[in-house]
């Protein structure tokens, strides 16, 4: 997986002395800085906020994979609004106060990769990472970037996406299906969830009694498998040999 490409953006005296000093800990981001600051910020990747932050947020938006503004996230969405497109495109977005006591992610939390990265800004800056999305909060599986770690594919229409995710944070019953990849998928210090029933078999389970399937196999499901299912399947595709780890 390449290296993500990394903006902060500071257009208050605060958050360029922020970067200043944080600058050396992240040597591979790029730092635009309103340009009465800019002299505040020692670093060659640094410089000046072409025009209006505005009119320059739209070639941000293009150009990287995180954006991290120094500014209050009314001020954010206002800036990022005319550029949104969908979560599959957009890069993750984040928002400091202008004290840097809090991370905030504000779009593409998982997808976009938002929420891993505040929490690794959070720990650097001794900051609180405020993480607003349910599988997050309740501490359950991410449905649509399950494995991404580990290079997992996912295959599932959109709606199913959504469905399934509805369910597991609802806390409806979820079979998990593992018969391919590394067990090592679960991150979290906590317990997988009760509502998750964990087979090694897809013939093993009684597909009527749950609200979601989420599969990891090295099959290709059938159409009359997507069909019988509706929208309640997500598949995950690991790579080839993946060797298998301890269960979660």
């Amino acid at each position: 997986m390449s290296q993500p490409k990394i903006a902060f953006v500071a257009i208050t005296r605060h958050g360029a002395e922020i970067i200043q000093e944080q600058a050396k800990h992240l040597p591979e981001a790029d730092f635009f800085i309103i340009g009465k600051f800019l002299s505040l910020v020692n670093h060659p990747r640094a410089k000046a906020i072409p025009g209006k932050v505005a009119a320059a947020v739209g070639q941000l938006f293009q150009s990287y994979d995180q954006l991290v503004f120094f500014v209050s996230i009314g001020a954010v969405v206002r800036l990022i609004a005319p550029h949104l497109k969908s979560k599959e495109t957009d890069p993750g977005v984040i928002a400091l106060d202008d004290e840097a006591r809090f991370v905030i992610p504000v779009l593409s939390g998982h997808v976009g990769g938002a929420n891993a990265f505040a929490v690794e800004l959070a720990h650097a800056l001794g900051a609180t990472p405020v993480l607003t999305t349910a599988s997050e909060v309740g501490k359950t599986i991410p449905v649509d970037i399950l494995g991404r770690e580990l290079g997992w594919r996912v295959e599932a229409p959109k709606v199913n996406l959504v469905r399934v995710a509805a369910a597991v944070v609802n806390q409806e019953p979820i079979a998990l299906i593992q018969e391919a990849g590394s067990k090592n998928w679960w991150k979290r210090e906590t317990p997988l969830p009760k509502n998750i029933q964990l087979f090694e078999n897809f013939s093993a389970v009684p597909l009527q009694q749950f609200a979601g399937v989420l599969w990891v196999t090295d099959q290709s499901p059938p159409k009359d498998l997507w069909a019988e299912l509706k929208e309640r399947l997500v598949v995950y595709h690991p790579p080839l040999g993946q060797s298998e780890c301890s269960s979660p």
